[in-house]
């Protein structure tokens, strides 16, 4: 077993969370790979952030789908952690994609709290365009959003994202056909661990520790 260091949104204990500066940093410090969060924008464009609404991480108010690309272009998403970072914009997935094409990237898609209907399409076109199909693994809270990404393209492994509790994960993994399970990291037994090298199911634990087999 070895393990593989994920950097969070980013280097978001060093930065403001899902911006360039955050990924720049976390590649700047040698981490094995980036996860990020994409949402659509009102005009279907893929935007980096976490939250459904704005107004934890930038200067803007309501939710990231009833602004278009241009508007959210225009907020400030790095003031709210320093002044150092003031006017850090929300970066699209392909802006990411682009500077980072020889990294491994978790991409979580955020399709659940909002239904984003073709989100999965959208990125997995990106995906292509890049070719980084190897180097792209995707995860959500929303399963049905891995089994869309997996009729779409097969190839492009999938991990499922859960908080706690799933019995026998590794074969709930193997039955939606996925590379990993994503389990908050206080989820992580040691019967979790034998049960899934077994399987070969890799783990992503969240937080601020990523594991992998």
């Amino acid at each position: 077993m070895h393990s593989l260091n994920i950097a969070h949104r980013g280097a978001s204990s060093l930065a403001p969370e899902n911006t360039m500066a955050a990924f720049r940093k976390a590649a700047e410090l040698g981490v094995d790979g980036l996860e990020l969060d994409v949402h659509f924008s009102k005009d279907g464009k893929l935007v980096v952030i976490h939250d459904e609404l704005l107004n934890r991480t930038t200067n803007g108010k309501g939710l990231v789908k009833d602004h278009t690309l241009a508007e959210l272009k225009e907020l400030d998403a790095g003031s709210w952690f320093s002044p150092e970072f003031a006017k850090e914009p929300i970066p699209t997935l392909e802006e990411v994609l682009t500077e980072f094409q020889g990294m491994h990237i978790n991409i979580e898609i955020k399709s659940g709290v909002i239904f984003y209907p073709g989100i999965e399409k959208a990125v997995l076109d990106l995906v292509s365009k890049y070719k980084m199909e190897e180097k792209i693994l995707l995860s959500s809270f929303s399963h049905y959003s891995l089994i869309e990404c997996k009729n779409i393209n097969p190839e492009v492994p999938t991990g499922i994202l859960y908080m706690a509790g799933l019995y026998e994960p590794w074969n709930y993994a193997k039955k939606l056909g996925c590379f990993s399970i994503h389990p908050f990291f206080y989820s992580v037994q040691p019967e979790i661990i034998k049960g899934c090298k077994e399987n070969g199911v890799a783990i992503y634990a969240w937080s601020r520790i990523t594991w992998q087999h």
